[in-house]
């Protein structure tokens, strides 16, 4: 779908778009500012993700390790607790708690096989839960008359399509309701964004090419057998590559599809007012 006139965008009464980008660059909380200016709904594609499609993986995951402790086997046989995850909007953790990291399994590390499936579980939730975004904009139109969406993307989305190929089926399926928009940080977030990966290193979803390769250089490199690998140093290790495997992915969305904004001028919007006159911006 060809993209909207700035003077379209302005005087539209209903507006959808779909924000993507690196984790940590303020997706999530700009969903979230046009949600709390009382028009938008918000549809977070993680939260998806560890609701409908990998909610009985997680919970599996927490009852195995319940089954380990006497009392807790006992209770969870004769159906006395009940065990779910809690996960939200701004909490994910219980999904990315399930990917796990890879290495020593003293240092709750995953082997390598178990860890790549997890991670073709997540392809597979990730690609049905971009899937659920047209249905679910005729969703909030219907049910809760919301007139304006916003699909808030997991920073994986251009790991599971194919940015180079004009015709990608998926990405043309999104295109075709929402506006793509890329919030491209600078040189200082990425800098950012590795310092702050260092302090917490969580897991996180690559293409299975990226990962092997990871894997190999990594055990190459180090001499280290794969159950001695320590697994916050592995993808402490990896999430650095990832920057800079994903930043020409991303610039071809936008430039295929939709528009860029800098993580600068997200900072700067205030309401859903600006943001709609940015965008416009970028439209002109």
């Amino acid at each position: 779908m060809p993209l909207p006139s700035a003077r379209d965008w302005t005087n539209a009464t209903e507006r959808r778009v779909m924000l993507f980008g690196m984790s940590g660059l303020g997706k999530t909380h700009l969903a979230k500012l046009l949600r709390e200016g009382g028009d938008w709904f918000h549809y977070s594609v993680d939260y998806r993700i560890g609701t409908r499609y990998m909610g009985e993986y997680i919970a599996d995951n927490f009852k195995r390790e319940a089954m380990r402790v006497p009392l807790l086997r006992e209770l969870l046989l004769t159906d006395s607790v009940y065990i779910s995850s809690n996960i939200t909007f701004d909490n994910l953790a219980p999904l990315s708690t399930y990917l796990g990291k890879p290495g020593d399994p003293d240092k709750g590390g995953l082997p390598f096989d178990e860890y790549m499936r997890r991670q073709d579980q997540h392809r597979a939730a990730e690609i049905a839960a971009l899937r659920d975004t047209v249905p679910f904009i005729a969703r909030a139109k219907e049910l809760y008359g919301y007139r304006n969406f916003v699909c808030d993307t997991g920073g994986s989305i251009c790991e599971v399509i194919d940015p180079f190929d004009k015709g990608d089926a998926l990405m043309t399926e999104l295109a075709d309701h929402v506006l793509p928009v890329w919030i491209e940080g600078s040189d200082a977030h990425t800098a950012e964004l590795i310092r702050r990966f260092d302090r917490a290193p969580k897991p996180m979803y690559y293409q299975p090419d990226f990962l092997h390769a990871a894997w190999a250089d990594y055990l190459s490199q180090t001499g280290q057998p794969e159950d001695k690998v320590d697994p916050d140093a592995f993808v402490r290790w990896t999430y650095a590559r990832a920057l800079a495997h994903r930043a020409p992915r991303y610039r071809a969305m936008a430039e295929t599809w939709g528009v860029t904004v800098t993580a600068e001028e997200v900072a700067k919007i205030t309401d859903c007012d600006s943001f709609n006159t940015l965008i416009a911006t970028k439209l002109d």
